[in-house]
């Protein structure tokens, strides 16, 4: 099991797998994903503090084709109860949104709307979306946003 960084993989031959509880091993994980094709290379990232893994990796198989087998095989296949997540790690370019992330923000105050959040995080870089305020069927806030 070669620790390849992340960087030097081949994208298209690399599958990402999501949901893994925190029984499973790097070891087992590759014993389950060999059944798949022959492996170049394993990466489950772990936690700095308590050195298990963080429920997710990556396993780069030697070709594009055994990737796409392993991709849609596994997916949702149970392992300790819990469904795998498992797809191409090259399916992220394939997405053309922009970097972002959404933001949840709870205990606003109820006189806090769409304005004034867009007016406040758009100081930080450019939104890709319009702040949404959750709201009761009276209109009151809830004291939530997403942006």
């Amino acid at each position: 099991m070669a620790q390849n960084r992340h960087w030097e993989q081949d994208k298209d031959a690399t599958i990402y797998m999501g949901n893994i509880d925190e029984r499973a091993t790097p070891a087992m994980m590759y014993e389950i994903m060999l059944q798949m094709g022959p492996i170049h290379n394993i990466h489950m990232p772990r936690d700095r503090v308590t050195q298990s893994h963080q429920g997710f990796g990556f396993v780069e198989f030697r070709t594009p084709a055994d990737a796409e087998y392993a991709a849609n095989v596994m997916n949702g296949v149970k392992l300790y109860g819990k469904s795998l997540r498992v797809n191409k790690a090259s399916a992220d370019r394939q997405r053309t949104t922009d970097i972002g992330a959404e933001l949840f923000i709870g205990n606003l105050d109820p006189m806090a709307d769409e304005k004034i959040l867009y007016d406040t995080f758009s100081r930080f870089g450019p939104l890709l979306s319009l702040p949404k305020v959750a709201r009761d069927d009276n209109g009151g806030s809830y004291g939530a946003v997403c942006l």
